[in-house]
């Protein structure tokens, strides 16, 4: 099941921020189908024509809010982040939460399943869109991101650079490990997951502990 749709993404990935209700509901649309259709084509065969077909909105509204296809498969990682955010907080600040670090990195993980599993357009486009390794940066805004989720649930200070060089560390390790359990097992391989989470923990327990 996809998450709700979440607020207009940020003005700076949008041509015209929407700002009645109707032009929102047609962005939702139009990220909607950008989403279904990453599944069905890929990366490389999306379209802003086929999205518009899909969302059923006139070309014009595609590109009244983005350029080209890369803006708008941006507008949908960043959707993506807000969602992600917005799971992990509601599981973080339910009554039944479990408090402490551990209990908060299985949230972070296991939430990033879920959504990888059930999201659509996910398994292409996470928190970026693909890029060559050298100028992907999602994962700073991701470590970042995290690290003031959890800064007032544990207790640590978001400005201390050396727990966001440790955030970033844990999260392009859990990056790497959690990509390997999807191609090893469409569905994630459990085993690896599970080896995922060792790694994070025995890592994480030097720095949060």
């Amino acid at each position: 099941m996809q998450p709700t749709p979440q607020s207009p993404p940020p003005s700076a990935a949008l041509r015209h921020a929407p700002v009645q209700q109707r032009s929102a509901q047609r962005l939702a649309r139009i990220l909607d189908a950008c989403a279904e259709l990453l599944d069905e084509t890929g990366y490389e065969d999306l379209s802003t024509r086929a999205v518009a077909c899909r969302a059923d909105v006139p070309i014009g509204s595609v590109y009244r809010f983005f350029p080209n296809k890369r803006a708008m498969a941006e507008a949908l990682a960043r959707r993506n982040l807000d969602a992600y955010a917005d799971r992990i907080t509601a599981r973080l600040t339910a009554p039944d939460a479990v408090a402490g670090w551990r209990a908060a990195m299985d949230v972070v993980v296991d939430e990033y399943l879920a959504m990888k599993r059930t999201v659509p357009g996910f398994a292409l486009v996470e928190f970026t869109v693909p890029a060559p390794p050298a100028s992907r940066r999602a994962n700073h805004e991701v470590a970042d991101r995290l690290l003031a989720l959890l800064a007032g649930p544990l207790g640590l200070d978001p400005a201390d650079e050396r727990l966001r060089t440790a955030f970033l560390v844990a999260v392009e390790a859990a990056d790497a490990l959690l990509q390997l359990a999807f191609r090893v097992d469409a569905a994630g391989d459990p085993a690896i997951v599970t080896e995922c989470k060792a790694v994070l923990g025995a890592y994480l327990s030097l720095r949060l502990a």
